[in-house]
């Protein structure tokens, strides 16, 4: 072969070298391999490496493989849960290993072979290849030389992983403590669906968006549109007493609106996300607002009415539901989004969804001071503000010195603190909106998304977006045309989430629920759905009981289908939907438990319906 006859080709192909002793691979001027039995030098280092169960071995550029077929069987002959990783980011030094490395080797199921250099894609494919929450941690095995060619990348990707897989099993513990709350909130808020339209009903056209955060800089920036537009002309119709007057709209997180209030800024939507019942203090005083409210399938049921105005359901999946595919076939999911997990994340995602125009950020900091955790007026800022004597001060000394807090300068220069959940939100705000961000979390194949988006320049750290200062954030907003509010409630006659539908003219009234055919029909469907998941539910409950006879096989059925019944459990949540198979005694015991408060919840869904 050319590539074993030393300089024919150069240092810009691999090739082996033969030598007294062994053999080595040269390339870009550099020995890859010892001439030295580099076969013994391979098992070698692959023996120095702790076997260990549920770990990844991160392999960096293994050319022929040596030393790999040993150390799988030794994962085998332990019945370690351990899988091989073979990375190599170099083209030409990948065809080299595909030729030389043995095939046997390459089909074993416990290593995967790939030669991605970006750090989502390559955690993307560890996802697809093995699961999520397959692996504890993730180790080097470095069996070569080859990898110092990119020794910064390849550290970098390992670490990417190690964040996943950290990330993954953080989800896990999440969806344990919370999980059972999040369907219960679903199943809750499944009489919402025939009488709240999908955001996918809601347009800002081309009008700039604000979206406003609650963080410290939040203060700034609503300060000056006080100052540009007028922040208490409610009588007169014009200013941020009335979001019809204005030329932009405003978006604003639940934990915000505080501020706005106490400003007279009225936004045009606010997004709640929480599931649990302190969210409500986010909405003291707003009672004699009508706003219109994107809530999300899993929040408070009790967030649909708080503000008096019109809520709007959106959908983020908090983990893999069959229910969920269920509720899209019968047209019953509302407008979806990436699970983002933050709610100011989320208000971006929207902005950018239904709207054309220009996205202007402010208040989604990431980051906090001494004196300031959220804006003024916020709940949290109330709440240091009365617990305020002489032995406890306004700074928030807990938070800022906390061990995990650290400092790092805001994108204005300031010196902040910041903690590890803060930065990785910001950084999946850069990796979902920034700069070769794909779009999908905002606008479906909008790629463009991060042109769109500006963020004014504060004490926050930087969001990878264009920064601009308020003075330009101002003048961008009053650039846009005043517009009255854009709801477009669905006509009777079209499906409930169709993503195409007219303005309805503002002047013509909605009729009541009571006397809609199309929310009927609605709730006709959503009533024949609870019915048929309720005797799903019921006929598991008789096969546990041992009142239904049952074929192993529809057990694992009726398992898989009612599997909100066990999302949650520490062994399942965040798998996939892998569980313990319906021969586990313990585990069917443990569904049992769980099916007669979900009966009852079903059958509270069908009475809200019926009301």
């Amino acid at each position: 072969m050319p590539n074993d006859i030393p300089g024919i080709l150069g240092d810009n192909v691999p090739r082996r070298i033969e030598g007294r002793r062994g053999f080595s691979v040269s390339y870009r001027g550099k020995t890859l391999l010892s001439t030295i039995d580099p076969i013994a030098q391979a098992e070698r280092a692959a023996d120095a490496v702790p076997l260990l169960n549920r770990t990844l071995y991160f392999c960096p550029s293994p050319l022929y493989g040596y030393g790999l077929q040993n150390f799988l069987g030794k994962l085998q002959a332990i019945q370690a849960d351990s899988a091989v990783l073979c990375i190599e980011t170099d083209e030409k030094l990948m065809d080299f290993s595909l030729e030389q490395m043995d095939a046997a080797l390459l089909q074993n199921s416990r290593l995967r072979f790939c030669g991605l250099r970006e750090s989502a894609a390559l955690c993307g494919f560890v996802r697809d290849a093995w699961g999520s929450r397959r692996f504890r941690r993730v180790e080097m095995l470095r069996l070569g030389g080859a990898w110092r060619l990119e020794a910064e990348l390849y550290e970098a990707l390992a670490d990417a992983l190690r964040r996943d897989i950290a990330l993954d099993w953080g989800n896990a513990m999440t969806l344990v403590k919370l999980g059972r709350r999040y369907i219960r909130n679903g199943l809750r808020n499944l009489a919402l669906l025939p009488r709240s339209p999908s955001l996918s009903c809601l347009s800002f056209g081309g009008s700039p968006v604000l979206v406003l955060g609650a963080g410290p800089s939040l203060d700034k920036t609503l300060d000056g549109l006080g100052a540009a537009f007028g922040a208490s002309s409610g009588e007169s119709g014009t200013g941020l007493g009335d979001p019809a007057g204005r030329p932009f709209k405003i978006i604003c997180v639940d934990t915000a609106l505080s501020a706005l209030k106490g400003r007279n800024i009225k936004p045009d939507l606010v997004v709640a996300l929480e599931s649990q019942h302190w969210n409500l203090r986010d909405f003291i005083g707003g009672g004699d607002w009508e706003i219109p409210v994107a809530m999300d399938f899993s929040a408070l049921p009790a967030t649909a009415e708080i503000l008096g105005g019109q809520s709007l359901l959106f959908f983020t999946p908090w983990t893999s539901l069959s229910l969920f595919d269920r509720l899209k076939e019968a047209g019953l999911l509302p407008e979806s989004f990436l699970p983002l997990g933050s709610v100011g994340l989320t208000a971006v995602a929207i902005a950018l969804r239904i709207g054309s125009g220009p996205v202007i950020t402010s208040g989604i900091d990431f980051s906090f001071t001494l004196d300031a955790y959220h804006a003024r007026s916020t709940p949290g800022h109330l709440e240091r503000l009365r617990g305020q004597n002489r032995l406890r001060g306004i700074l928030n000394i807990e938070a800022a010195f906390r061990p995990a807090a650290f400092g790092v300068q805001s994108k204005s220069g300031v010196p902040v603190r910041s903690d590890p959940a803060m930065r990785g939100y910001r950084d999946l705000f850069e990796r979902e909106f920034g700069a070769g961000s794909s779009g999908n979390a905002g606008s479906v194949g909008d790629s463009a998304g991060a042109a769109r988006l500006r963020d004014i320049s504060g004490s926050g750290l930087p969001l990878g977006i264009e920064t601009v200062s308020l003075e330009q954030a101002l003048a961008l907003l009053n650039e846009g045309c005043p517009s009255p509010p854009g709801i477009e409630p669905l006509p009777p006659s079209l499906p409930f989430t169709s993503p195409s539908v007219p303005l309805a003219p503002p002047s013509i009234p909605l009729a009541p629920p009571s006397q809609d055919a199309g929310v009927q029909q609605k709730t006709d469907k959503l009533q024949n759905f609870i019915r048929r998941e309720q005797e799903a539910i019921l006929t598991l409950r008789g096969i546990l009981k041992g009142e239904i006879p049952a074929e192993a096989a529809e057990t694992e059925y009726l398992l898989d289908t009612c599997d909100y019944l066990w999302a949650h459990f520490p062994d399942c949540a965040g798998t996939g939907g892998r569980r313990p198979p319906g021969t586990d005694l313990s585990f069917l015991k443990r569904v049992r438990t769980e099916i007669d408060p979900f009966l009852k919840l079903w059958s509270l869904a069908l009475k809200e319906t019926e009301s």
